[in-house]
């Protein structure tokens, strides 16, 4: 769940509804230049994020930057992509430079459907734009009774523990699973110590950063809080911050998911290769080629219910699990609305006006 410091102030907030927000995406997308089909994929992952609170991979901060690359010829809006190598489990897909929000949703559509032929399927996408949100993808699978693992590879901000310049990016790693009664699981985070899209948030909402979050010019963590202006003043830390806070785990599982998304795509890091554009590994697992899969979901209510109801320290209102909060927020944001900041409102009417679409309009 998203930091309290994160989140649009109360007296920044416009609502807009789940429908208002699909349909203004979806029509700058294909204004942009996309098939209706592959505008309303973007459309869904995007909105999807935003209903679960997550405004930092939602439209606040990332459909902006889709459209300045699309418009700059950075992305290409035909749908499509490349089959480089494929059998009966796994497939290697080139994006030729789609957008990953796009790609992202038919390459878990994939991997899901060669797991229910073979019980394991893995589809690895190279060359690709920004995925977003990759719990969205996990999910995808935990819908449809399968867990869900997805692994990215992209960005040169974060430094290797030790190291004076970034070679990694914030690489997150995702994971999902079905529960029954419960909310299911989903895990999706960065591994490093902020993800990159905190930081345009905290701009926006005026937070400084917390220590060990960033690092100076020349890799030094910095160990106070730092208000921030401009994003190209500091690197970001791995995981853990400090070595002695474990900031080679954060490295370390940065370095899996480069193995994972980009060397096992037969593709180069983005250290190797820095205009290589983004790579993510999509695995699904069909539950019931392992076990049983009622005996999975009533394991995974026992497990998560365990922890959802364990005793809180003092403080602190009740233990969270991943997933919980997020599936709470989707509920909440259906009925109440999405809190949107009035200067990404601003930004959407200014949008709608040069693609020609109508504006976005608020619930209240």
């Amino acid at each position: 769940m998203i930091l309290e410091r994160f989140k649009v102030p109360a007296k920044d907030q416009v609502h807009v509804s789940e429908a208002a927000l699909r349909r203004t995406v979806t029509q700058i997308f294909e204004k942009l230049g996309l098939s209706k089909e592959d505008a309303a994929e973007g459309a869904d992952v995007l909105t999807m994020t935003d209903l679960r609170g997550v405004e930092t991979h939602g439209v606040s901060n990332m459909l902006r930057q889709y459209v300045r690359d699309y418009k700059a010829g950075k992305l290409d809006p035909r749908p499509g992509w490349r089959v480089v190598r494929q059998s009966p489990g796994t497939a290697v897909i080139d994006a030729e430079r789609r957008l990953g929000i796009m790609v992202g949703p038919k390459a878990m559509r994939l991997a899901i459907e060669k797991a229910r032929a073979v019980g394991v399927g893995v589809v690895t996408v190279y060359n690709s734009g920004h995925f977003g949100a990759i719990g969205h993808y996990a999910m995808q699978a935990a819908l449809q009774d399968m867990v869900g693992v997805c692994f990215t590879g992209a960005g040169l901000s974060v430094v290797p523990t030790f190291a004076a310049k970034p070679l990694l990016g914030t690489n997150p790693i995702a994971l999902a699973a079905p529960a029954g009664r419960e909310a299911p699981m989903l895990f999706d985070a960065a591994t490093s110590a902020i993800a990159g899209n905190k930081i345009r948030l905290a701009i926006r909402v005026g937070s400084p950063l917390l220590p060990g979050w960033v690092t100076d010019k020349d890799g030094n963590p910095i160990m106070e809080e730092k208000p921030v202006f401009n994003r190209d003043e500091y690197h970001q830390a791995p995981l853990g911050g400090t070595r002695e806070q474990g900031s080679h785990k954060g490295y370390g599982f940065a370095l899996m998911a480069e193995v994972l998304s980009t060397v096992l795509a037969g593709a180069l890091p983005t250290m190797l290769a820095p205009a290589s554009g983004s790579k993510t590994h999509f695995a699904a697992y069909n539950i019931e080629a392992f076990t049983d899969l009622e005996q999975f979901k009533n394991t995974m209510d026992d497990m998560l219910k365990t922890l959802r109801t364990a005793q809180p320290v003092e403080g602190q209102e009740r233990v969270l699990y991943p997933g919980l909060s997020e599936a709470e927020e989707v509920l909440h944001r259906r009925a109440e609305g999405i809190p949107l900041h009035k200067e990404v409102l601003q930004w959407f009417a200014e949008c709608a006006k040069d693609l020609g679409v109508a504006p976005l309009e608020s619930m209240s």
